[in-house]
């Protein structure tokens, strides 16, 4: 049978490889500790499940509007302007089936054939695929790390052409959980202006920003910006809701309105229960929040140190999201690998610590694990990794 061209065009996970291995090991009784989770290791508040559960048991089990119930939208207008002082009516909302449908759905109607999309590297292994997915061609900003890993203005007006459509900003960035500065915002902005580049502001990790770092909304600092800017957000890392899968899309009524014609016809409308619960984690305490960020925080304060003093190891310190991104290819060549990938593979094979190698993020020379997990765990990992590069150092 001959498949769509738009699928054999995907390139094939990167994690699927060691996750598989790392099963295949656990399965075997062995001791594997992985560090690629993406999702907070904490459950849903319970007043979200109890909402949840109220709602169904009160009948709400039916189909809802494509772009979500009003009642949510109205929460999520509420968040905007308490968050970032930004003004959406309902036109200007959809609730998607996740941030990841939020991101796959813009692109269905934003894109032709040929049109091009700015994906600063490192970047989250989805953005491409959903691009090339869309008929549209990605082209790489390279974010370099003696800059902790963010594009420069002048970067960003080199990769527009006439066929550039749109820019992402994935801020704090998942994978190397750095932050852009109101200031560094504003300069990509301007360029964006000037050549009329919509900006796709990922936003998902906003509410785990550590130390004196602030996180901001590039649709905040100006109309003009706001015009030209999609917010795209949910509760998935916030209120530790990954499984409940409601994420939503924020902009210009045009394309949220032809988001919410497309949504129509493929999933009719996000899960009905998972809204209801989505109500509450809005309407409802914020405690859990600044608990759940103030414990991560702790992890990197204690993890970073341990795992920069590895030899080979160097590693910019995250301002946000969960992940640590260290740069791992002088470990490689310390332990005779000859990349990266390799490296990562006899790491699981011999030392029973699974991470992502970075190959998968645009970014060969570094791996990506993640402090979503108990300290007790991180702290031993760290110390796994540390004896396969002393043991293995020629």
């Amino acid at each position: 049978m001959q498949l769509a061209q738009r699928v054999k065009a995907l390139t094939p996970s990167t994690t699927l490889a060691i996750t598989a291995k790392a099963k295949e090991l656990k399965a075997q009784g062995h001791d594997v500790i992985g560090l690629g989770a993406g999702e907070p290791d904490f459950n849903t508040p319970q007043h979200i499940i109890d909402a949840a559960v109220k709602s169904m048991n009160e009948g709400h089990t039916k189909y809802t509007p494509s772009a979500g119930l009003p009642a949510l939208k109205k929460e999520i207008a509420a968040k905007f302007k308490k968050d970032q002082g930004l003004d959406y009516d309902a036109s200007e909302i959809i609730v998607t089936n996740g941030a990841k449908h939020g991101l796959y759905t813009l692109f269905q109607v934003l894109l032709n054939e040929g049109d091009e999309v700015i994906i600063p590297t490192p970047f989250w292994v989805s953005y491409p695929e959903q691009v090339k997915l869309a008929g549209g061609v990605p082209v790489y900003a390279e974010g370099k790390e003696e800059n902790d890993f963010k594009i420069t203005p002048e970067q960003l007006a080199e990769c527009i052409t006439d066929k550039t459509k749109a820019v992402i900003i994935n801020s704090p960035s998942n994978p190397t959980g750095m932050l852009y500065s109101a200031d560094e915002l504003k300069e990509l902005g301007e360029v964006c202006l000037k050549h009329k580049v919509l900006i796709i502001s990922d936003e998902i990790y906003e509410k785990l920003v550590y130390g004196a770092h602030k996180h901001t909304s590039i649709a905040e600092l100006s109309p003009e910006l706001k015009e030209q800017t999609i917010i795209i957000n949910g509760v998935s890392k916030s209120h530790s809701m990954t499984g409940w899968r409601i994420g939503y899309a924020a902009g210009n009524k045009t394309i949220i309105k032809s988001m919410t014609n497309l949504a129509s016809h493929s999933t009719s409308n996000p899960t009905t229960t998972a809204q209801y619960g989505s109500i509450a984690a809005y309407a409802g305490p914020q405690d859990m929040l600044e608990e759940m960020r103030e414990a991560f925080e702790h992890r990197l304060n204690v993890i970073y140190d341990k795992l920069i003093s590895i030899p080979g190891f160097t590693c910019v310190k995250p301002q946000g999201a969960f992940y640590l991104f260290p740069n791992v290819k002088k470990a490689a060549e310390l332990t005779g690998f000859a990349n990266v990938d390799d490296f990562v593979k006899a790491l699981l094979e011999e030392a029973m610590v699974a991470v992502i190698p970075g190959s998968g993020f645009g970014s060969p020379d570094n791996i990506r694990l993640s402090y979503a997990t108990s300290l007790e765990l991180l702290e031993k990992a760290v110390e796994r990794m540390h004896g396969f590069v002393e043991k293995n150092m020629k």
